[in-house]
Protein backbone atom coordinates (compact mmCIF):
# COMPACT_ATOMS: atom_id res chain seq x y z
CA UNK A 1 0.00 0.00 0.00
CA UNK A 2 1.42 3.39 -1.00
CA UNK A 3 0.97 5.90 1.80
CA UNK A 4 1.71 8.84 -0.50
CA UNK A 5 -1.59 8.36 -2.27
CA UNK A 6 -5.00 9.43 -1.14
CA UNK A 7 -7.17 6.91 0.64
CA UNK A 8 -9.35 4.87 -1.70
CA UNK A 9 -11.52 2.95 0.78
CA UNK A 10 -12.71 3.79 4.28
CA UNK A 11 -14.21 0.86 6.16
CA UNK A 12 -16.40 2.14 8.99
CA UNK A 13 -17.20 -0.40 11.72
CA UNK A 14 -19.47 0.56 14.65
CA UNK A 15 -19.26 -1.90 17.50
CA UNK A 16 -20.45 -2.60 21.01
CA UNK A 17 -18.97 -5.40 23.13
CA UNK A 18 -17.35 -7.34 20.28
CA UNK A 19 -13.90 -8.05 21.77
CA UNK A 20 -13.88 -11.67 20.64
CA UNK A 21 -14.40 -10.96 16.96
CA UNK A 22 -12.18 -7.94 16.29
CA UNK A 23 -8.81 -9.63 15.66
CA UNK A 24 -10.37 -12.17 13.31
CA UNK A 25 -12.37 -9.43 11.56
CA UNK A 26 -9.28 -7.29 10.89
CA UNK A 27 -7.33 -10.22 9.45
CA UNK A 28 -10.30 -11.11 7.24
CA UNK A 29 -10.57 -7.51 5.99
CA UNK A 30 -6.84 -7.34 5.20
CA UNK A 31 -6.96 -10.60 3.23
CA UNK A 32 -9.93 -9.29 1.25
CA UNK A 33 -8.79 -5.72 0.56
CA UNK A 34 -5.02 -5.86 0.09
CA UNK A 35 -5.20 -7.67 -3.30
CA UNK A 36 -6.84 -4.50 -4.64
CA UNK A 37 -3.49 -2.71 -4.19
CA UNK A 38 -5.16 0.45 -2.94
CA UNK A 39 -4.91 2.64 0.12
CA UNK A 40 -7.50 1.91 2.78
CA UNK A 41 -8.34 2.71 6.37
CA UNK A 42 -10.37 0.86 8.96
CA UNK A 43 -12.25 3.13 11.36
CA UNK A 44 -13.55 1.29 14.42
CA UNK A 45 -15.99 3.18 16.62
CA UNK A 46 -16.34 1.69 20.08
CA UNK A 47 -19.84 2.72 21.12
CA UNK A 48 -19.18 2.70 24.88
CA UNK A 49 -18.34 -1.01 25.18
CA UNK A 50 -18.17 -2.46 28.69
CA UNK A 51 -15.85 -5.34 27.74
CA UNK A 52 -12.26 -5.18 26.46
CA UNK A 53 -13.14 -4.02 22.95
CA UNK A 54 -11.22 -0.75 23.27
CA UNK A 55 -8.12 -2.53 24.54
CA UNK A 56 -8.23 -4.82 21.52
CA UNK A 57 -8.74 -1.85 19.15
CA UNK A 58 -5.78 -0.03 20.70
CA UNK A 59 -3.54 -3.06 20.26
CA UNK A 60 -4.69 -3.53 16.68
CA UNK A 61 -4.08 0.13 15.82
CA UNK A 62 -0.51 -0.17 17.12
CA UNK A 63 0.05 -3.26 15.00
CA UNK A 64 -1.73 -2.12 11.83
CA UNK A 65 -1.29 1.48 10.66
CA UNK A 66 -4.52 1.29 8.64
CA UNK A 67 -6.64 1.02 11.79
CA UNK A 68 -8.07 4.08 13.50
CA UNK A 69 -10.04 3.78 16.71
CA UNK A 70 -12.61 6.08 18.27
CA UNK A 71 -14.13 5.45 21.67
CA UNK A 72 -17.36 6.98 23.00
CA UNK A 73 -17.55 7.67 26.70
CA UNK A 74 -20.91 5.88 26.81
CA UNK A 75 -23.27 3.99 24.50
CA UNK A 76 -24.92 6.40 22.04
CA UNK A 77 -26.22 3.89 19.49
CA UNK A 78 -25.29 2.71 16.02
CA UNK A 79 -26.43 5.88 14.26
CA UNK A 80 -24.13 8.04 16.38
CA UNK A 81 -21.20 5.71 15.75
CA UNK A 82 -21.81 5.76 11.99
CA UNK A 83 -22.11 9.55 11.93
CA UNK A 84 -18.75 9.98 13.65
CA UNK A 85 -17.21 7.37 11.38
CA UNK A 86 -18.56 9.21 8.32
CA UNK A 87 -17.10 12.46 9.64
CA UNK A 88 -13.62 10.96 9.87
CA UNK A 89 -13.77 8.87 6.69
CA UNK A 90 -11.31 10.08 4.04
CA UNK A 91 -11.72 7.38 1.41
CA UNK A 92 -13.33 7.95 -1.97
CA UNK A 93 -15.56 4.98 -1.22
CA UNK A 94 -16.95 4.44 2.29
CA UNK A 95 -18.02 0.95 3.27
CA UNK A 96 -19.92 0.13 6.45
CA UNK A 97 -20.12 -3.27 8.06
CA UNK A 98 -20.90 -4.82 11.42
CA UNK A 99 -18.22 -6.22 13.70
CA UNK A 100 -19.91 -9.51 14.56
CA UNK A 101 -18.42 -11.50 11.62
CA UNK A 102 -21.85 -11.96 10.04
CA UNK A 103 -20.91 -9.54 7.22
CA UNK A 104 -18.24 -10.85 4.85
CA UNK A 105 -15.31 -8.53 4.01
CA UNK A 106 -14.91 -10.59 0.84
CA UNK A 107 -17.76 -8.48 -0.58
CA UNK A 108 -15.71 -5.27 -0.29
CA UNK A 109 -13.87 -5.48 -3.66
CA UNK A 110 -17.11 -5.86 -5.63
CA UNK A 111 -18.88 -3.13 -3.64
CA UNK A 112 -15.91 -0.86 -4.33
CA UNK A 113 -16.03 -1.71 -8.05
CA UNK A 114 -19.77 -0.95 -8.28
CA UNK A 115 -19.23 2.51 -6.81
CA UNK A 116 -16.15 3.32 -8.90
CA UNK A 117 -17.01 1.71 -12.24
CA UNK A 118 -20.81 1.60 -12.32
CA UNK A 119 -21.08 5.04 -10.70
CA UNK A 120 -23.61 4.11 -8.02
CA UNK A 121 -24.03 6.59 -5.20
CA UNK A 122 -25.08 3.87 -2.76
CA UNK A 123 -24.87 0.09 -2.96
CA UNK A 124 -26.80 -1.81 -0.31
CA UNK A 125 -26.13 -5.41 0.63
CA UNK A 126 -28.92 -7.98 0.33
CA UNK A 127 -28.66 -10.96 2.67
CA UNK A 128 -30.60 -13.29 0.39
CA UNK A 129 -29.83 -16.32 2.56
CA UNK A 130 -29.93 -15.38 6.22
CA UNK A 131 -28.91 -17.34 9.29
CA UNK A 132 -30.97 -15.33 11.76
CA UNK A 133 -33.94 -16.79 13.68
CA UNK A 134 -37.03 -17.14 11.49
CA UNK A 135 -39.70 -15.78 13.84
CA UNK A 136 -37.82 -13.01 15.62
CA UNK A 137 -35.81 -11.63 12.69
CA UNK A 138 -36.43 -13.02 9.21
CA UNK A 139 -40.22 -12.70 9.03
CA UNK A 140 -40.34 -9.21 10.67
CA UNK A 141 -37.52 -8.16 8.32
CA UNK A 142 -39.49 -9.17 5.22
CA UNK A 143 -42.56 -7.26 6.43
CA UNK A 144 -40.45 -4.25 7.36
CA UNK A 145 -38.64 -4.13 4.01
CA UNK A 146 -41.91 -4.50 2.08
CA UNK A 147 -43.45 -1.54 3.93
CA UNK A 148 -40.33 0.62 3.51
CA UNK A 149 -40.19 -0.12 -0.22
CA UNK A 150 -43.79 0.94 -0.70
CA UNK A 151 -43.49 4.10 1.37
CA UNK A 152 -40.04 5.31 0.30
CA UNK A 153 -40.10 4.23 -3.34
CA UNK A 154 -36.61 2.71 -2.94
CA UNK A 155 -36.81 -0.92 -4.03
CA UNK A 156 -34.19 -2.57 -1.87
CA UNK A 157 -34.75 -6.05 -0.49
CA UNK A 158 -32.72 -5.52 2.68
CA UNK A 159 -32.77 -1.90 3.79
CA UNK A 160 -31.33 -2.74 7.22
CA UNK A 161 -28.27 -4.66 6.00
CA UNK A 162 -25.18 -3.21 7.69
CA UNK A 163 -22.95 -3.96 4.70
CA UNK A 164 -23.23 -0.96 2.36
CA UNK A 165 -20.98 1.16 0.15
CA UNK A 166 -21.21 4.90 -0.50
CA UNK A 167 -19.45 7.62 -2.39
CA UNK A 168 -17.68 9.85 0.12
CA UNK A 169 -19.79 12.83 -0.91
CA UNK A 170 -22.93 10.92 0.08
CA UNK A 171 -21.89 10.32 3.70
CA UNK A 172 -20.72 13.92 3.99
CA UNK A 173 -24.10 15.18 2.77
CA UNK A 174 -26.38 13.37 5.22
CA UNK A 175 -26.86 13.43 8.97
CA UNK A 176 -27.49 10.18 10.81
CA UNK A 177 -28.93 10.46 14.31
CA UNK A 178 -31.30 8.70 16.66
CA UNK A 179 -32.10 5.37 14.99
CA UNK A 180 -31.79 6.61 11.40
CA UNK A 181 -29.06 4.14 10.41
CA UNK A 182 -31.83 1.87 9.11
CA UNK A 183 -32.85 4.46 6.55
CA UNK A 184 -29.58 5.83 5.18
CA UNK A 185 -30.59 5.04 1.55
CA UNK A 186 -33.76 7.12 2.11
CA UNK A 187 -31.70 9.99 3.54
CA UNK A 188 -29.30 9.72 0.60
CA UNK A 189 -32.13 9.84 -1.92
CA UNK A 190 -33.57 12.87 -0.14
CA UNK A 191 -30.16 14.57 -0.43
CA UNK A 192 -30.24 14.08 -4.21
CA UNK A 193 -28.27 10.85 -4.60
CA UNK A 194 -30.64 8.66 -6.58
CA UNK A 195 -28.31 6.05 -8.09
CA UNK A 196 -28.95 3.39 -5.47
CA UNK A 197 -28.00 -0.20 -6.25
CA UNK A 198 -28.10 -3.56 -4.53
CA UNK A 199 -25.82 -6.56 -4.29
CA UNK A 200 -26.49 -10.03 -2.92
CA UNK A 201 -23.99 -10.62 -0.10
CA UNK A 202 -23.00 -13.60 2.01
CA UNK A 203 -24.37 -13.80 5.51
CA UNK A 204 -22.84 -15.88 8.27
CA UNK A 205 -24.09 -17.17 11.56
CA UNK A 206 -23.05 -15.17 14.60
CA UNK A 207 -19.82 -16.68 15.91
CA UNK A 208 -19.42 -14.83 19.20
CA UNK A 209 -21.72 -13.06 21.64
CA UNK A 210 -25.37 -12.19 21.13
CA UNK A 211 -27.38 -9.70 19.09
CA UNK A 212 -27.43 -6.15 20.50
CA UNK A 213 -30.91 -5.40 19.12
CA UNK A 214 -33.93 -6.55 21.11
CA UNK A 215 -37.69 -6.52 20.66
CA UNK A 216 -37.75 -2.73 21.03
CA UNK A 217 -36.72 -2.46 17.37
CA UNK A 218 -40.27 -3.53 16.41
CA UNK A 219 -41.54 -0.34 18.05
CA UNK A 220 -38.72 1.98 17.05
CA UNK A 221 -38.66 0.84 13.42
CA UNK A 222 -42.12 2.14 12.39
CA UNK A 223 -41.66 5.33 14.42
CA UNK A 224 -38.29 5.97 12.80
CA UNK A 225 -39.81 5.38 9.36
CA UNK A 226 -42.53 7.96 10.01
CA UNK A 227 -39.86 10.39 11.21
CA UNK A 228 -37.72 9.84 8.12
CA UNK A 229 -40.63 10.29 5.74
CA UNK A 230 -41.74 13.46 7.51
CA UNK A 231 -38.20 14.85 7.44
CA UNK A 232 -37.84 13.82 3.80
CA UNK A 233 -40.92 15.74 2.68
CA UNK A 234 -41.31 18.56 5.19
CA UNK A 235 -38.04 19.26 7.03
CA UNK A 236 -37.47 22.44 5.00
CA UNK A 237 -41.13 23.47 4.87
CA UNK A 238 -42.96 22.23 7.98
CA UNK A 239 -45.73 24.79 7.48
CA UNK A 240 -46.73 22.90 4.32
CA UNK A 241 -47.69 19.98 6.56
CA UNK A 242 -49.02 21.67 9.68
CA UNK A 243 -50.52 24.56 7.75
CA UNK A 244 -52.53 22.37 5.38
CA UNK A 245 -54.00 20.32 8.20
CA UNK A 246 -54.56 23.47 10.24
CA UNK A 247 -56.52 25.01 7.35
CA UNK A 248 -58.60 21.87 6.93
CA UNK A 249 -59.51 21.69 10.62
CA UNK A 250 -60.15 25.44 10.86
CA UNK A 251 -62.31 25.34 7.73
CA UNK A 252 -64.38 22.38 8.99
CA UNK A 253 -64.86 24.04 12.38
CA UNK A 254 -65.81 27.34 10.76
CA UNK A 255 -68.29 25.75 8.36
CA UNK A 256 -69.95 23.83 11.18
CA UNK A 257 -70.16 26.97 13.33
CA UNK A 258 -71.75 29.00 10.52
CA UNK A 259 -74.23 26.20 9.88
CA UNK A 260 -75.27 26.08 13.55
CA UNK A 261 -75.71 29.86 13.73
CA UNK A 262 -77.61 29.99 10.41
CA UNK A 263 -79.89 27.20 11.59
CA UNK A 264 -80.54 29.06 14.84
CA UNK A 265 -81.38 32.33 13.05
CA UNK A 266 -83.59 30.62 10.47
CA UNK A 267 -85.66 28.75 13.05
CA UNK A 268 -85.94 31.82 15.26
CA UNK A 269 -87.21 33.98 12.38
CA UNK A 270 -89.77 31.34 11.39
CA UNK A 271 -90.91 30.60 14.95
CA UNK A 272 -89.74 27.02 14.72
CA UNK A 273 -88.73 25.05 17.80
CA UNK A 274 -85.01 25.15 18.38
CA UNK A 275 -82.41 24.56 21.02
CA UNK A 276 -79.56 26.75 22.14
CA UNK A 277 -76.48 26.35 20.00
CA UNK A 278 -74.44 25.38 23.07
CA UNK A 279 -76.86 22.51 23.77
CA UNK A 280 -75.88 20.76 20.54
CA UNK A 281 -72.87 18.36 20.35
CA UNK A 282 -72.01 19.82 16.94
CA UNK A 283 -71.09 23.09 18.66
CA UNK A 284 -68.35 21.40 20.69
CA UNK A 285 -67.09 19.55 17.65
CA UNK A 286 -66.84 22.88 15.82
CA UNK A 287 -64.97 24.51 18.71
CA UNK A 288 -62.59 21.53 18.97
CA UNK A 289 -61.87 21.65 15.23
CA UNK A 290 -61.13 25.40 15.36
CA UNK A 291 -58.83 24.98 18.37
CA UNK A 292 -56.97 22.10 16.72
CA UNK A 293 -56.63 24.15 13.54
CA UNK A 294 -55.11 27.06 15.48
CA UNK A 295 -52.74 24.71 17.32
CA UNK A 296 -51.57 23.16 14.08
CA UNK A 297 -50.91 26.61 12.66
CA UNK A 298 -48.90 27.55 15.74
CA UNK A 299 -46.98 24.29 15.52
CA UNK A 300 -46.18 25.10 11.89
CA UNK A 301 -44.91 28.58 12.74
CA UNK A 302 -42.76 27.24 15.57
CA UNK A 303 -41.38 24.50 13.31
CA UNK A 304 -40.56 27.12 10.66
CA UNK A 305 -38.63 29.14 13.25
CA UNK A 306 -36.76 26.04 14.40
CA UNK A 307 -35.93 25.06 10.82
CA UNK A 308 -34.19 28.42 10.40
CA UNK A 309 -31.62 27.40 13.01
CA UNK A 310 -28.96 24.70 12.80
CA UNK A 311 -29.12 22.65 15.97
CA UNK A 312 -26.13 20.36 16.47
CA UNK A 313 -27.84 17.02 16.95
CA UNK A 314 -24.67 14.96 16.88
CA UNK A 315 -22.75 16.05 19.95
CA UNK A 316 -21.07 12.90 21.16
CA UNK A 317 -18.39 12.79 23.79
CA UNK A 318 -15.42 10.97 22.35
CA UNK A 319 -13.26 9.70 25.17
CA UNK A 320 -10.25 8.45 23.25
CA UNK A 321 -8.79 8.12 19.75
CA UNK A 322 -5.93 6.12 18.36
CA UNK A 323 -5.03 8.69 15.68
Amino acid sequence: MNNNKKIDISIVIPLFNEEQSLVELVEWIKRSVEPLMCNYEIIMIDDGSTDNSWKVITELSQKHKEIKGIKFIRNYGKSAALQVGFTHAEGEVVITMDADLQDSPEEIPELYRMIKEENFDVVSGWKLKRYDPLISKRIPSKIYNFVVRKISGIYLHDMNCGLKAYKNIVVKSIEVYGEMHRYIPVLAKNAGFKRIGEKVVKHYERKYGTSKFGVERFIRGPLDLMTVMFITHFSKRPMHFFGVWGLIMFFLGGVLTVYLLAEKVYKSLNNLPTRDVTDKPHFYLAIAAIIIGVQLFLAGFIAELISRTSPERNKYIIEKKTF
